[in-house]
C-alpha cells in the first residue's frame, strides 16, 4: 500500500528532443525542393510567426512549429558567431 501523505514525483522524458539545427536543415531542404527561396520564406516565418511561409511538404510546417522562434534565432546567432570567429 502506498503512503498517501507523500507526493509522487513524475518526470516526463522526451523521447526524441528536436535539435533546432536539424529542423532548420529539414525545412530548408523541403522549401528548396518545392522551388521556394528558403531564406526568404524562413525569414518571413521568423518575423511574422505565420506558418504559411513554410511548406507542408515533407512535414516541414509541422516540424518548424514545434520549435520556438526565439530558439531558431538563438541557433542562427550561435552559428553566425562561430563562423565569424573561424575567419
Amino acid at each position: 500500500m502506498s503512503d498517501l501523505q507523500r507526493t509522487q514525483n513524475f518526470v516526463a522524458v522526451q523521447d526524441n528532443p528536436l535539435k533546432v539545427s536539424e529542423v532548420l536543415e529539414h525545412v530548408y531542404d523541403a522549401l528548396s525542393e518545392k522551388g521556394y527561396n528558403p531564406v526568404n520564406q524562413m525569414v518571413g516565418y521568423i518575423m511574422s510567426g505565420d506558418p504559411t511561409y513554410i511548406t507542408n511538404y515533407r512535414g516541414a510546417r509541422s516540424l518548424i512549429s514545434k520549435v520556438e522562434r526565439d530558439e531558431i534565432l538563438e541557433e542562427l546567432m550561435r552559428v553566425y558567431i562561430r563562423y565569424r570567429n573561424q575567419r
